[in-house]
């Protein structure tokens, strides 16, 4: 073999415990017993203190490159992933230029891709109003399924579905066996919601209330049920849909739902006036809310926890003003993700089996990864090493991401990647594929 890891502690599919992984041809080929003597041209001998991970597989990634690079880009967004022991990242169809939303475009991101991402790469489409004819062609040309607004998205080339557009691209979608993902708060309920504006994190809050995603979150279910076509809700906020995600499944419509590491970490009592790093949307709210988001996860009815990166320039936050209403909404964390849970997840009791399948093996499954985010035989020997009772404090300027701006700025975590590989070769260079949908 290639190489092989004797790990005192492994997260593989069969569970956590000691084993040796095998490698070859950056395949992963042989799980054995701990003691097995596997043989290969490297052999890593891993230390007490760590643990083997799977690579987490982030299907929430804002790369927004072309067009906007100075707010992101392929090379250090995917330099931010590795660090934090991501291996696979899906990337967002807007704050691109152009967006992903019809061949070309995404030919055009493809181009700005190749040859530099330190891990793999795959994409995202578009769903806007007038593109429905080109939703066949972009799914034909691989990319992992279709992401649409309710409500702005903030930039002008990536405007909202209407219900009557959302309905008959769902069943498009369903006749392609493609999966729409949504951004999913009701745009009527935040125009009549108090405007944002100010300092005051409470008066953001109040601008984006939950009532605007419950009840777009109820109409995205109910145009699911209508059309068969599969969904997935994306940054879930709003603890106050679980019950409605979980009897809709029941029902057997397909719904599928997420969440982020910032709605797991932070709370709404939390955040200082003016403190425009915690902005997004929807946004961060109260303690209560979200131990019912960890309830969410410990029942299943949240299926995975993905960054949502969405970076931006320290200028678009508007630290010179602390003005809610005008800062850009979006939290830097791609880098962080796997500390940051791990840290909440630990003192609720969870497991590092409950985080993998949370951050690797479910959004694996989401996007059909079929060689990712597990370690067993078959997958890609992406892999990670995690030492879990290490504790360090977030310095913004050390993360990889472009921008040194972050919400967990200052913060300490628990669990430090000590290094992180892609098909059994450790991340030391842009050497990521680009990846397309398997039929």
């Amino acid at each position: 073999m290639d190489l092989v890891f004797r790990a005192r502690r492994a997260v593989t599919a069969a569970g956590e415990g000691p084993c040796e992984v095998g490698v070859s041809g950056g395949k992963i080929v042989s799980i054995d017993t701990a003691g097995s003597g596997l043989t290969g041209e490297k052999v890593v001998e891993l230390d007490g203190d760590v643990v083997l991970l799977p690579g987490l597989v982030d299907t929430h990634v804002h790369v927004n490159d072309p067009g906007r690079t100075e707010w992101e880009g392929f090379e250090t967004a995917t330099r931010a992933a590795a660090a934090g022991g991501v291996t696979t990242i899906v990337d967002m169809p807007l704050n691109s230029l152009p967006p992903t939303v019809d061949v070309p475009s995404l030919e055009v991101k493809r181009k700005t891709a190749e040859g530099r991402g330190y891990v793999d790469v795959g994409f995202w489409g578009g769903a806007i109003p007038g593109n429905g004819g080109a939703l066949a062609a972009l799914h034909e040309a691989g990319v992992f399924g279709f992401k649409c607004f309710l409500l702005p998205s903030g930039v002008d080339e990536f405007p909202p579905l209407d219900e009557a557009e959302l309905e008959a691209d769902l069943r498009r979608l369903a006749d392609l066996g493609a999966m729409m993902i949504v951004h999913a708060e009701d745009s009527g309920t935040i125009e009549h919601a108090p405007e944002p504006h100010g300092s005051r994190y409470a008066d953001f809050l109040r601008s984006r209330p939950r009532g605007a995603e419950n009840l777009a979150i109820a109409r995205v279910i109910d145009l699911a049920r209508r059309t068969g076509a599969r969904v997935h809700i994306l940054h879930l906020s709003s603890s106050d849909a679980l019950p409605v995600i979980a009897s809709a499944r029941a029902d057997g419509v397909r719904v599928t739902a997420e969440t982020c590491p910032h709605y797991l970490t932070f709370s709404a009592e939390e955040i200082t006036d003016g403190a425009t790093q915690f902005k997004c949307c929807p946004p961060i709210r109260e303690s209560g809310n979200r131990e019912l988001l960890w309830q969410g996860l410990r029942d299943g009815v949240i299926d995975c926890v993905v960054s949502d990166h969405s970076p931006c320039t320290p200028e678009l936050k508007r630290f010179d003003t602390g003005d809610f209403g005008q800062a850009w909404g979006g939290i830097s964390g791609l880098q962080l993700g796997l500390p940051a849970v791990w840290t909440e997840a630990r003192r609720r009791g969870f497991t590092l089996s409950d985080v993998v399948r949370w951050m690797a093996e479910r959004p694996a499954g989401l996007a059909g990864l079929c060689g990712k985010g597990t370690i067993e035989p078959g997958r890609d020997a992406d892999l990670c090493v995690f030492a879990p009772e290490e504790e360090f404090v977030v310095d913004a300027k050390s993360l990889r991401h472009r921008n040194p701006v972050s919400a967990y700025h200052g913060r300490r975590l628990t669990g430090v990647v000590r290094s992180t590989w892609l098909r059994g070769r450790e991340i030391e260079q842009a050497d990521g594929r680009l990846l397309r949908r398997m039929p």
